[in-house]
C-alpha cells in the first residue's frame, strides 16, 4: 500500500510538472526601444531611445514567477542630435569604449495572474546596481503573420547617474541626477 502512494504521488507530481512549463520568448530588437530620459538643467527633459537590443524573457505562469535578462548596445544610443549621441557615446556619459554593454536582469514578480514589476539589477559602466522596474502593461496575442504567440509589456524605473560613476555625474544628486528608464518590450514564444 506504501509503494502504491508514493507511485500514486509520483505521477501526480511528474503531471503537474507538464503543466507548469515555463515559455521563453526572445526579444524582437525591431520593437524594442529601452529609452532614458533626465533633466537637462532643470528647463527641459531630454530623451533618448537605444536601437539596438536582445534578450529573453521566461515566463511561468503556473508559478507566477519568470525572469528577464536585456542586453543593451549602449554605442545605439538615439536622441535624434548627432552632436548629443556623439557626447552621449563619449567618455564622459556611457564611455561605450571601454563599456559596450549595458544589461537588465531580472525576477518577474505577479500580482494575481499578472507580471506587475521586476526586481533586479542594472549594470551601467560596469558598475551594477539594483532596480525594480514598474510594469505599466502586459499583453499577449497570436502575431498576426506567424501564429506564434506575441507578447509585449511597457515598464519603467529610476536610477541616479552618480551610482554608475558617470564623469558627466557632476548633474548631482536628487532630481538634477535622476534617469528614467523606460523599456517597452516585444518578444514572440520559442516552441
Amino acid at each position: 500500500m506504501t509503494t502504491r502512494s508514493i507511485m500514486a504521488a509520483l505521477v501526480a507530481i511528474s503531471a503537474c510538472s507538464s503543466f507548469a512549463a515555463s515559455e521563453t520568448y526572445v526579444i524582437d530588437p525591431a520593437h524594442t526601444y529601452p529609452s532614458i530620459e533626465f533633466s537637462h538643467m532643470g528647463i527641459s527633459v531630454w530623451r533618448g531611445k537605444f536601437d539596438k537590443t536582445n534578450g529573453t524573457i521566461v515566463i511561468d505562469r503556473a508559478a507566477k514567477t519568470g525572469s528577464v535578462d536585456i542586453h543593451v548596445d549602449p554605442a545605439s544610443i538615439n536622441f535624434g542630435l548627432a552632436d548629443m549621441d556623439d557626447k552621449a557615446r563619449s567618455e564622459d556619459f556611457f564611455n561605450v569604449a571601454k563599456y559596450p554593454t549595458a544589461t537588465y536582469k531580472g525576477t518577474l514578480k505577479f500580482d494575481g495572474d499578472v507580471p506587475k514589476s521586476i526586481v533586479g539589477e542594472i549594470t551601467l559602466l560596469g558598475v551594477t546596481k539594483p532596480l525594480t522596474l514598474t510594469i505599466n502593461s502586459t499583453k499577449c496575442i497570436p502575431h498576426p503573420m506567424t501564429g506564434k504567440e506575441l507578447c509585449g509589456a511597457d515598464a519603467q524605473g529610476e536610477v541616479n547617474w552618480s551610482q554608475f560613476g558617470m564623469k558627466w555625474s557632476k548633474f548631482g544628486e536628487g532630481e538634477a541626477g535622476r534617469l528614467v528608464l523606460h523599456i517597452q518590450v516585444e518578444g514572440s514564444k520559442q516552441e
